[in-house]
């Protein structure tokens, strides 16, 4: 049994694809099928010889004379007889004399010959000569035709090893209205579209900018957590300006050969200068975009030599020549500096997630297409999804969708959405994971001491939902809902989260006199943030305020991690995390020591009925003489 202990916090790309040639196998595969049809068709053609007997011409000559023949057709040295009784014969003379001679010679008189029909066929014309040279040539046509079939083959494998350095990119159209977005339909980003529309009209109306002597930026690098929409957007400006659009990937430059990369670098660029005004889109620019100087492979490294590729096209744009390059990535610290200077990319634009009123506009585009029921409030949706980004909001949507098909309706109700939430920040349900009593006791008990801590500690959250039932990794959760949506949070907020956290594996301890599995992942969340407030935040009276550590891991091959302190410092580090942890516990004890009264309470009644929601686990420790927080902004948190 596992408690995850977790804090919650699309348009397709359709373009041009190369052909793939296929595999030199299934070339091979092909031509034994096209041998195959045609050796079948020959069959068909000839047909199947019928069994005829044989004999020589002495019996030919005794069956005249005893007046038993009664046709012979005669192909040249070949005899066909027809008896009398309608029975076949074959047979064979010489090629040099007659048949009348050939049997006269055996005593066959010019009388008894008479009586029989001799035909005289003569063995020449297509048919005939077909007929006899098919057998001989198919093997040669089938030869001659396999080392065209591979030798076409080689041809476009050639063709292809020099179109090898070609770019990939992927073009939209900017007259394809299927395709084409608008920053209408992108919601929220209002900073960042407000950048990106100076863009857009350069790319309009460049001699406004020219003629003051502006310089439009040549690059602009679009930042920020995934799902936070940078391809859509960069697809958005491309849509408003009404210019191509290339798109493609960071990796789709580096192939295992040096110089590759490089050469799609400069094909990319001339292709996107014949198109001018156009937009040239990265994206992931990190995959090739990293600091430069690892030392593997030197100068020859292929990751290398197309990030230097890169930065001597952007040097070399003219301001006139109106091609924008627009990156994406969300790991902005690793990129080198030679390639985010000013004269590159000369413009930042920082994607945040999505506030409440962003989660809403966000909602409303993801539900045009979805017949919705009148119960809808999406306002209540985006109050309960802090830290969810548009795509996470896209998901939601369309999970509340699948679920209301699933159950045969026709309109997505209210409820469908609510559950919706909880999949995709946890998982489906695991109903087949059923636990013994002994299991089921111990999960309430642990789910309550969260939420009893969460619900007395003063700078805790106040507590959403309880429940046991299993979704995704987790045992159990408790949802927490801040009284605000907020950017900056304190020491003390962070004292009484690591206590909620800890909430649990006291309560195992003080009911059972025991620990399970149950919560790891707790004490992992515990434990990374007190080292975050030590190192990270200057949160520590012992430490100070200073930062410890490394920055965000940019090492080279071969190089090793420091941590930049002492070891002295270490073991200060250490004890000031053991310190922050074991004041948690003591907090979450005096709690639960305080209200065990409350804890059964809260345990005892999930045991009955699995999931508590707000109102009854609220009427639960009213009862008890606790009273909840006001809550005024709903920012959904999972502690589980």
């Amino acid at each position: 049994m596992d408690f995850n202990f977790l804090n919650q916090k699309n348009l397709k790309n359709k373009g041009k694809k190369g052909k793939e040639n296929p595999k030199f196998s299934g070339n091979i595969i092909g031509a034994v099928l096209i041998f195959m049809i045609i050796t079948a068709l020959y069959l068909v053609i000839s047909g199947t010889p019928k069994n005829i007997p044989e004999i020589p011409v002495s019996d030919l000559a005794k069956s005249v004379i005893a007046l038993e023949v009664k046709n012979i057709l005669v192909e040249g040295e070949k005899l066909t007889i027809t008896y009398k009784n309608d029975e076949i014969k074959t047979s064979k003379k010489e090629i040099e004399s007659s048949l009348s001679q050939t049997l006269f010679n055996y005593g066959v008189k010019s009388e008894a010959l008479a009586g029989v029909n001799i035909e005289v066929k003569n063995e020449s014309g297509f048919g005939y000569w077909l007929m006899n040279l098919l057998p001989f040539l198919i093997p040669i046509i089938f030869i001659l035709f396999f080392f065209w079939y591979l030798s076409r083959q080689v041809k476009g494998a050639g063709m292809q090893a020099f179109s090898f350095g070609q770019s990939k990119a992927r073009i939209t159209d900017p007259n394809d209205k299927n395709n084409k977005v608008t920053f209408k339909d992108v919601a929220g980003c209002k900073e960042a579209k407000e950048e990106l529309k100076e863009i857009v009209d350069f790319l309009k109306n460049p001699k406004k900018f020219l003629d003051i002597g502006a310089r439009i930026p040549k690059g602009v690098i679009l930042t920020g957590a995934p799902g936070t929409g940078k391809t859509l957007l960069a697809r958005a400006v491309a849509g408003e300006a009404s210019v191509p659009f290339f798109h493609l990937s960071g990796s789709e430059f580096v192939e295992m050969f040096v110089g590759v990369g490089a050469s799609r670098v400069r094909d990319l660029f001339k292709m996107a200068k014949k198109a001018a005004p156009a937009i040239i889109f990265m994206d992931e620019i990190d995959a090739i975009g990293r600091t430069r100087g690892g030392g593997f492979g030197g100068g020859n490294d292929e990751r290398e030599q197309t990030l230097n590729q890169i930065l001597v096209e952007m040097d070399g744009f003219e301001p006139n020549e109106k091609v924008i390059v627009m990156a994406a990535t969300n790991r902005p610290d690793v990129l080198d500096p030679a390639l985010i200077r000013p004269g590159r990319f000369d413009r930042k634009v920082l994607l945040d997630l999505p506030d409440r009123i962003d989660r809403e506009e966000i909602l409303k585009i993801h539900s045009l297409l979805k017949p919705l029921a009148e119960d809808i409030n999406l306002k209540l949706i985006a109050e309960r999804t802090p830290g969810f980004s548009g795509a996470d909001l896209y998901s939601l949507m369309n999970e509340g969708a699948i679920l209301a098909a699933r159950e045969n309706r026709k309109k997505v109700f209210q409820f469908d959405l609510i559950r919706a939430i909880e999949k995709v920040m946890l998982g489906p349900e695991r109903k087949s994971h059923l636990l013994s009593k002994k299991e089921k006791e111990i999960t309430a008990y642990h789910e309550a001491g969260h939420a009893l801590v969460a619900s007395v500690l003063p700078n805790a959250d106040p507590v959403h939902k309880v429940s046991i039932i299993a979704r995704g990794n987790a045992g159990g959760y408790t949802l927490k809902l801040p009284l605000e949506e907020r950017r900056l949070q304190s020491k003390k907020e962070f004292i009484d989260d690591i206590a909620m956290s800890l909430g649990g594996y006291v309560a195992e301890k003080m009911v059972f006199d025991d620990i399970t599995t149950g919560p790891s992942s707790d004490l992992q969340v515990a434990t990374n943030l007190a080292r975050a407030m030590v190192t990270r935040w200057g949160m520590s009276d012992l430490i100070g305020p200073v930062t410890l550590g490394s920055d965000g891991g940019k090492l080279a091959w071969g190089e090793t991690r420091e941590d930049g302190y002492s070891e002295t410092v270490s073991t200060k580090v250490d004890s000031e995390v053991r310190r922050i942890i074991d004041d948690g516990i003591k907090s979450a004890e005096k709690v639960l020591t305080e209200h065990k009264k409350v804890l059964d309470a809260i345990a005892n009644k999930l045991i009955e009925v699995e999931t508590l929601e707000q109102d009854e686990y609220d009427k639960i420790i009213i009862a008890n003489g606790i009273i909840p927080k006001k809550r005024d902004e709903a920012k959904l948190e999972i502690k589980s």
